[in-house]
């Protein structure tokens, strides 16, 4: 592995890649990819854009129809590159954390660090203080750009940390980073950074409870919308995307931000996006294309804003598993036929996924153009089809992560491997089985706790279920269930026995649930993903809870 000659002066970022016998294999197999040694990805979003599309066309449309335009866009971030090196003194590679909500600042913040030759840090504004100070002492951000309505715990999470970084408050009465751009001109010469630059460390979601740090290169930034939203969105200068994710995740990079600009669309960005929310501004603001979790499709159905979604071109579900009963209920109800998909954190965005007349209900897609995809068993031996086995995945992004013993989990013999157990057929579409994490071994039987959710989902009373393997002290593991009922549903003895008669009557009974609990929410991360730990540990305090009671008895 040859790298290119870097533009970083602080080397903090390369220094911390992996080794090089634990990187994935990296393969640029369509013209597409196949980058120049010298590559700044904001100079690719947005000074070739304008050169190809002007500056006067809507780059941002916010939820009252206030837009910035591309050449707006473009003032404000080399206005920030400009104060992050002229007034802080920032040299390239140093890292620049934002704590910011979805808004234009961001992407203008975002794209001026990038510009400047920076590695940007996102971070959620909704974490609290000791996750926001794990990753601060992890990644070492000279600077932090902090939304004043996080001010508190950001100080907080800063607190007492050698070479803590400088807060430059967005919003308010006193807007720092406003002032502060004000100041400049917004004339700024980019830095020349290599193509494998290091741009982004970004906190995965966070699904076991412990996030790891990805990195990601210029390249990076660019390949995933020169695949996935090239190949299988087709996304078009008149695209008007929106996505209920926030920007400090790289599915709402993506699809907010990233795939917009490359193609010379627009985004609309509201701060904390709801699904139901969104599907409100899809008229007025003429939005075309949407991202959100599976489940975000069921309540915007249940809101009875259906017709809102068949004004959609395109609607992307990604996050977590598409079960084909809900693919069916919005196909009904809308017209439109969600395009499915998995990606990663550690891949940048998705990488298997299937539109139009490719759309096969049920399974995930193919590997995008550019990516190739195998099944393996626990030996590391390629599966043939329709044996089920853990999804492995080689393309021109891949897992890096920061100075974490992890890295040789996620990466065998050059391959990316996911954590998901999927089926390929024949012509090499994948279907999702479950996550590894999520596979249950009851009674001698593996089950895959996603086969039990959508069984569940299919009686009417339930809106939303989570299933995990629970510890039982007779039974070794049990199937339990989480269920979420409809409004107006009353959580009974009754309605717990209705919901066994339904799985019962699509599963085999060694794959029903042995115990129902009903929640009034599912717990999920920012993203939208279920966090199924937070569900263990809570079946795991609720036994240990009755274990005592039995005992003192």
């Amino acid at each position: 592995m040859q790298l290119s000659p870097s533009a970083h002066l602080d080397t903090f970022a390369r220094e911390a890649l992996p080794p090089a016998d634990q990187w994935p294999t990296l393969e640029f197999t369509i013209p597409d990819v196949q980058y120049p040694e010298r590559l700044n990805a904001a100079v690719e979003l947005i000074d070739r854009t304008i050169d190809r599309f002007g500056a006067d066309r809507d780059a941002i449309v916010l939820a009252d129809g206030t837009t910035w335009s591309y050449g707006l866009l473009q003032h404000r971030a080399n206005q920030f590159a400009q104060v992050l090196t002229e007034d802080l003194g920032l040299v390239p590679g140093n890292r620049v954390m934002l704590r910011m909500l979805n808004g234009p600042w961001t992407v203008a913040c975002w794209l001026g660090a990038l510009k400047a030759g920076m590695v940007v840090v996102t971070t959620m504004v909704a974490w609290r203080a000791q996750e926001v100070r794990g990753i601060t002492e992890r990644v070492r951000p000279r600077v932090a750009v902090v939304d004043h309505r996080g001010l508190t715990d950001a100080e907080e999470a800063f607190a007492g940390l050698p070479g803590a970084p400088i807060i430059l408050v967005a919003g308010g009465h006193e807007d720092a980073l406003l002032s502060a751009c004000d100041a400049k001109d917004g004339v700024f010469t980019p830095v020349d950074t290599a193509a494998d630059d290091v741009a982004l460390l970004g906190a995965t979601s966070g699904t076991t409870g412990v996030p790891k740090v990805t990195m990601h290169f210029h390249r990076d930034i660019l390949a995933n919308a020169d695949t996935f939203a090239k190949h299988i969105l087709h996304l078009t200068p008149d695209d008007v995307s929106a996505s209920t994710a926030p920007l400090a995740f790289t599915f709402g990079l993506g699809g907010n931000v990233v795939f917009p600009l490359r193609t010379g669309g627009s985004m609309v960005l509201v701060e904390r996006a709801t699904p139901v929310e969104l599907a409100k501004l899809i008229r007025p603001l003429g939005i075309t294309v949407l991202y959100t979790a599976p489940t975000g499709y069921r309540t915007v159905i249940k809101e009875g804003l259906a017709d809102e979604l068949g004004r959609l071109r395109l609607g992307v579900a990604a996050g977590e598993h598409l079960t084909i009963s809900t693919f069916e209920a919005v196909e009904t109800a809308s017209g439109l036929r969600l395009v499915n998909g998995i990606g990663s954190t550690e891949m940048l965005h998705v990488f298997i996924s299937a539109s139009g007349d490719d759309i096969r209900p049920g399974a995930t897609g193919k590997a995008v153009p550019g990516y190739r995809a195998a099944v393996f068993d626990d030996d590391g031996r390629v599966l043939g089809a329709g044996e089920p086995g853990r999804l492995g995945v080689i393309g021109p992004t891949g897992c890096r992560y920061l100075d974490d013993e992890r890295q040789q989990v996620y990466v065998h013999d050059g391959w990316n491997i996911t954590g998901d157990t999927f089926v390929m057929d024949e012509d090499g579409y994948l279907t999702f089985h479950a996550r590894n994490d999520s596979m249950i071994v009851t009674a001698g039987y593996n089950v895959g706790a996603p086969e039990v959710e959508e069984a569940v989902l299919a009686h009417p009373g339930v809106l939303e279920c989570a299933v995990i393997g629970c510890d039982d002290p007779d039974r070794g593991t049990i199937v339990a269930a989480f269920v979420v009922p409809r409004e107006g549903v009353e959580p009974t003895e009754e309605l717990t026995a209705s919901i066994l008669e339904t799985v019962k009557s699509r599963l085999a009974i060694y794959k029903c649930p042995r115990r129902v609990e009903y929640i009034t929410a599912l717990p999920r991360n920012p993203s939208g993903k279920v966090q199924h730990f937070i569900l263990r540990e809570r079946a795991a305090l609720a036994a240990a809870a009755a274990e005592t009671i039995t005992q003192g008895a």
